[in-house]
């Protein structure tokens, strides 16, 4: 497939992911490539084993992904020109990505012989009516999809929903304040012996921390909040003994120099929110040695000319975006 182009940083830090996580990357299934093949018609994108995603069911998943992701800070993206393809190659791979993702995950759910109950296709059915109810008639002629459409692409995705779930639920969801402390700090960090030799001489002479850092200080920010996992092993065993108020020395590691500033060394707040983010980081981590194995065996083939000639509807008529939304409101529990 085509060589994507490079997604500006800042345009990464203000897509923030709004569905399950992505186990996928580009071309991909697993640690296995897609067969680019013509065997596909002109309204299938991709087949994984016997497993069929049609156009249509694709164009939800874009049409919702492109309002998603197109609005930062209320300002449409959309209107501005980034010189290339950045925004729209984006939002296609998330699309191909998470849909990819949901037709292997309810072959594997089928494997183990898991299929949704009358309770939960009732949920279902009920997001579905919600959310066709709320397309635009020029959105449903763009999208080519019926009431029945919309729940049978629900119920793809709360089977894959269901089966997560039903392969995470081991996991130790016991957290200790310790493992999952945030700490404010300011930070220095330079990768140069003999700059972090003059910054060292620098912070021993009483010069000010802040004012040091301002000259010399190579990361992006200088004041942050940081968790266990934001540094390199050797330097978070450091960090993380530091009070309130106290400067470390100079902390070498492989990538640089670092001096850190301790201004809170517990943000009671931050830390009950990375409990979260630790317990959902075992559960994908379980998840993935199981999915893994499963998708590396499973034949995909992908529909690259389609994809390719794809192109994303921005002009103003297509502002769907509630499609997750409402599925989390019905049926987040499955």
């Amino acid at each position: 497939m085509r060589k994507k182009k490079r997604v500006r940083g800042w345009l990464r830090a203000v897509c923030a992911a709004a569905c399950m996580t992505l186990l996928l990357s580009g071309c991909r299934i697993g640690d296995k490539e897609f067969v680019l093949s013509k065997n596909l018609n002109n309204r299938q994108v991709f087949r994984i084993d016997r497993s069929i995603c049609e156009l249509k069911e694709a164009k939800v998943y874009l049409a919702n992904y492109q309002n998603i992701y197109g609005t930062a800070y209320t300002v449409n993206l959309w209107e501005h020109d980034f010189g290339d393809d950045s925004l729209t190659d984006y939002v296609k791979d998330i699309t191909l990505e998470e849909l990819t993702t949901v037709y292997c995950m309810d072959l594997l759910a089928e494997s183990q012989e898991m299929a949704l109950t009358e309770e939960e296709q009732q949920k279902v059915a009920d997001a579905a009516e919600e959310y066709y109810d709320s397309l635009s008639k020029e959105e449903i002629s763009y999208l080519g999809v019926s009431e029945d459409d919309i729940e049978e692409y629900y119920g793809h995705y709360a089977l894959a929903q269901k089966l997560y779930h039903s392969l995470t639920a081991g996991v130790d969801e016991e957290v200790s304040d310790d493992e999952a402390r945030v700490m404010e700090i300011m930070q220095i960090f330079v990768t140069d012996a003999g700059q972090a030799g003059v910054v060292n001489q620098k912070l021993a002479a009483g010069e000010d921390f802040a004012t040091v850092a301002n000259n010399y200080n190579e990361l992006p920010a200088i004041q942050v909040t940081v968790s266990r996992d934001d540094f390199p092993e050797e330097a978070s065993e450091i960090v993380f003994r530091l009070e309130n108020d106290e400067t470390s020395q100079m902390i070498t590691t492989e990538d640089g120099y670092y001096f850190i500033r301790c201004l809170n060394k517990y943000n009671v707040e931050l830390t009950e929110e990375n409990k979260k983010n630790i317990v959902a980081k075992r559960q994908k981590e379980a998840f993935d040695d199981i999915y893994r194995e499963f998708a590396g065996t499973r034949e995909a083939q992908m529909n690259e000319e389609l994809w390719e000639e794809l192109t994303l509807e921005t002009g103003g008529e297509i502002t769907t975006d509630s499609f997750f939304a409402v599925f989390k409101k019905h049926c987040g529990d499955i």
